[in-house]
């Protein structure tokens, strides 16, 4: 490996272990009270040398925010090979939940955080969200093409599906869901889910 190779791979590390100690440090401490200089403390960094990789802590936690959203996207796209619109909407809502509760830190920070959209404002473009959101507003728009939905503005039933998803995803990484026993929940979560397709498709 030639001197311009490994510099390159030293500083993938490198960015790597920023962003790693940076989300550590945000779950365990709040983001509110993390600056750059208590990350670049933890890793042993000077803070001369964290500014080299991020201009600052919402530019650590847009990178963090937009990892997230390519590894949801990752998993969406196994819904590709459903044929059926109806069972790969489903699927696509399974996959979303699944996402959330396996990786609740980067949900909070894609859906619920309020500090990325400061970045995705300065950036004024959101090209990983919108990719996923495209992913689902095509589904969404074969089910009304396909007639298993009403006929309806895309957009609007998009948002009424997502916001639907979001709202189960949100109550439960926040444990707002204590009033069902946790050996339940997954029986709940599927039953909501047959309510609000049952709702749309008259089933």
């Amino acid at each position: 490996m030639g001197t311009k190779e490994r510099k390159a791979r030293e500083r993938k590390e490198r960015r790597r272990h920023i962003l790693e100690t940076a989300m550590d440090l945000f779950l365990k401490e709040g983001f509110e009270k993390i600056t750059m200089r208590r990350i670049a403390e933890k890793i042993e960094y000077s803070p001369a040398t964290i500014y080299l990789y991020f201009k600052n802590k919402d530019d650590i936690l847009y990178a963090l925010h937009s990892e997230g959203f390519e590894e949801l996207y990752k998993r969406q796209v196994d819904v590709l090979t459903i044929k059926d619109p109806l069972k790969r909407l489903r699927k696509h809502g399974e996959i979303y939940l699944t996402f959330a509760l396996d990786k609740p830190q980067y949900y909070d920070l894609m859906f619920i955080m309020s500090s990325p959209g400061k970045k995705i404002r300065e950036e004024k473009a959101w090209e990983t969200g919108l990719r996923s959101y495209q992913f689902l507003r095509k589904n969404v728009e074969d089910c009304i093409k396909a007639g298993v939905f009403p006929a309806a503005d895309v957009d609007a039933a998009t948002f009424s599906l997502w916001a639907h998803i979001h709202g189960i995803a949100s109550l439960i990484i926040r444990d707002r869901c204590l009033m069902f026993p946790k050996e339940h929940l997954d029986f709940i979560v599927r039953g909501a889910m047959d309510f609000m397709l049952g709702n749309l498709t008259g089933t």
